[in-house]
């Protein structure tokens, strides 16, 4: 990794961005990743940033690797550019859920608090 300050500011947006636990992210994984035919083993499940996403979640800032700081500064950008932080309504629309789908995909759930 590179500039410590840089590091630690990057740490911190993340985790305010991803609201939701990694818990909740494997959860909301599996759910979207089931279909009628076969459902994926429960590690597998996912989209592959959402999988990554579950594993910087996982991880303790000391254990970050180059990728992990990428996909972080993906998914800060990703949820910043598609998400309202300062008011997220209730979804009104197919749009809405379809947007909110995404975000949480990125471990952001718009409806909930962010830390």
């Amino acid at each position: 990794m590179s500039d410590a300050l840089e590091d630690d500011a990057l740490w911190d947006e993340f985790h305010r961005v991803v609201n939701m636990t990694s818990q909740e992210l494997a959860a909301w994984l599996r759910v979207q990743d089931s279909g009628e035919r076969t459902e994926p083993l429960p590690d597998e499940a996912g989209a592959p940033i959402g999988q990554h996403v579950l594993a910087i979640l996982q991880k303790r800032r000391m254990d970050l690797t180059e990728d992990d700081v990428r996909v972080m500064h993906e998914v800060v950008d990703l949820v910043m550019s598609q998400a309202d932080p300062a008011n997220e309504p209730e979804p009104e629309s197919a749009e809405d859920t379809d947007r909110r789908h995404r975000l949480m995909t990125l471990g952001h759930d718009p409806l909930k608090a962010t830390r």
